[in-house]
Formats: C-alpha cells, structure tokens, sequence
C-alpha cells in the first residue's frame, strides 16, 4: 500500500512534464479514493512537478532496484 511520503516509480511517461517512466518521486498527500499528490524533484532540490496521479500511474520501490540520474528539459522556476 502506498502512504504518504513514499517514494514511487511512475509507470508511464509524462511528456508534458518531461516526466518518464521509472521516474521517482515522493508521495505529498494521499486523497481517499485512490489518488496521490506526488512531487518530482532535480538533484538540486527543484521542483520538477508536482502530479495528481492515480494508483495505477505509479508504484512503490521494489527490492534490488538502483536510483538512475537523467537530465530533464522542464524544472518549474521558483
């Protein structure tokens, strides 16, 4: 089960975002009937996105995954 301040891969591309699949992100708020506000971040600590994705756009961290580093065209100004 997914709570909040979980971190979860997306399943799918988010072209709009820059966003691709295996992306982590942190989980921020976690509504009632299934969906989540999840937060993507840069290595700097920047704000990529932040989502109001549904549970089957994302999934928790399996066991023996490693984190990869990308570099992203889109990170929302402050």
């Amino acid at each position: 089960m997914i709570e909040e301040l979980d971190m979860v891969a997306l399943t799918r591309d988010f072209d709009a975002h820059g966003l691709k699949r295996g992306d982590i992100g942190t989980v921020v708020h976690k509504y009632s009937k299934k969906g989540f506000e999840v937060e993507f971040v840069a290595a700097e600590g920047k704000t990529i996105a932040v989502l109001t994705l549904q549970e089957t756009d994302i999934r928790s961290l399996r066991e023996g995954e490693i984190l990869h580093a990308r570099e992203v065209s889109h990170v929302a100004s402050a």
